[in-house]
Formats: structure tokens, sequence, C-alpha cells
């Protein structure tokens, strides 16, 4: 059973900058990957950005070029860099570690979830 804690949420300014960061634990040798999502009041939960394990990263349009994934395997955690923080930024952010199905080795498609982080970006 994967763990997932996250932590890095606060409050800041228009502008400002926060960096959230998200550790795994209990890993077996199934392959995994790594997703953010956030909840704004009201709506749906939505994509922010995502990592694997060769690193490869993807990113909402709203976030490109403001928001950065990265990774450190040797401290199983994920980083989320947030810069140019906008009010419509704010949300509570989750980190997804999502287990890879592959045929034959017993790993079957699972979603592991965190709590949340608020972020709260003001004018």
């Amino acid at each position: 059973q994967v763990q997932v804690v996250e932590s890095g949420g606060g409050s800041v300014q228009t502008g400002g900058s926060l960096r959230l960061s998200c550790v795994g634990s209990g890993y077996s040798s199934c392959k995994y990957h790594t997703n953010w999502y956030r909840q704004s009041p009201g709506k749906a939960r939505e994509f922010v950005s995502s990592i694997d394990a060769d690193d490869k990263t993807t990113y909402a349009d709203s976030v490109k070029g403001r928001f950065t994934i990265s990774q450190d395997s040797a401290k199983n955690t994920v980083y989320l860099q947030m810069n140019s923080l906008e009010v419509a930024d704010t949300a509570v952010y989750y980190c997804n570690i999502y287990q890879i199905p592959y045929s034959g080795s017993g790993c079957g498609a699972h979603n592991y979830w965190d709590q949340g982080t608020q972020v709260t970006v003001s004018s």
C-alpha cells in the first residue's frame, strides 16, 4: 500500500511562489507516476501536472511557464514549484500517485491520494 504525504501549502500574494512536496512510501516493484491535481470551491478537480519515472513532464495549459514539476527519486519526493501565482490558482492541491497497470506482473491500475493542501493566493 503506497502512502502519500504532501506539504508546502500556504498563503501568498499575487506574483508570489510556493513549493509543494509529495513524499511516497510503500512502493512495490510496480511502476508509478505522480500527478498533481487541484480543486477550487464549487469546481471539479482538475489536472495540474505530472511526471513519470523517465522525468517526462506534462502541464495543464493554465500553469505552463509558471509551474515546474520535478522529482528526487532518492528521496521518493516529487515537487511542484509554483511561481507567478495568481488568484485563480487558489485551490486545494492533491498529490496523486498512480500505479501503472502491467499485464502479467500483478500490477493493476490504482490511485493513491493524499488529503490535500490548501494554497491561497490573494491580490
